[in-house]
């Protein structure tokens, strides 16, 4: 078999090969999907790396939302009521945030890496983004639909 012969058989065992063992691995093996289970390698990374990507693409670049005495109060009323239980309160880290998959960020504890505390050095629009399109396999969920029937203030939200 020439050069061309050999390189087609490989290819050939690659297509129908690699998703084989791949479906094989996931119907009779023991992929990683309880929360205490191991990632697979570069899992996190991978998933971070295209949120991060998604988020610079479609974060506006300035905020939607008034900066107001109604839209602060708005603000702290609905973090307290959806948010506080996943990310804490100030003094009260989340009884279960952290033990979630991937854990949950903890919004009034400073940062491993500097003396931020939440998001305060998000990129404008970064949170917002969060917010209203939620995080997929992470448990955090959109409030693109809820927050509307949750602030009550009409310029509340853009």
């Amino acid at each position: 078999m020439n050069r061309f012969g050999t390189a087609f058989v490989f290819f050939l065992l690659g297509i129908v090969a690699v998703p084989a063992v791949a479906w094989l691995y996931l119907s009779y093996g023991h992929p990683p999907v309880a929360v205490a289970d191991a990632p697979f390698p570069m899992e996190a990374r991978i998933a971070h790396s295209a949120l991060e990507m998604r988020i610079a693409h479609e974060a506006p670049a300035a905020t939607a939302v008034p900066i107001n005495d109604a839209t602060l109060t708005d603000g702290a009323r609905v973090y307290r009521q959806e948010g506080a239980s996943c990310h804490g309160t100030p003094g009260r880290q989340s009884n279960f945030g952290a033990h979630m998959f991937p854990s949950t960020p903890q919004l009034w504890v400073k940062h491993r890496k500097g003396p931020v505390v939440g998001v305060s050095d998000d990129p404008v629009g970064e949170t917002y983004w969060k917010v209203k399109n939620g995080i997929r396999l992470s448990g955090m969920p959109s409030y693109e639909k809820t927050l509307r029937n949750l602030c009550t203030s009409s310029a509340s939200l853009a």
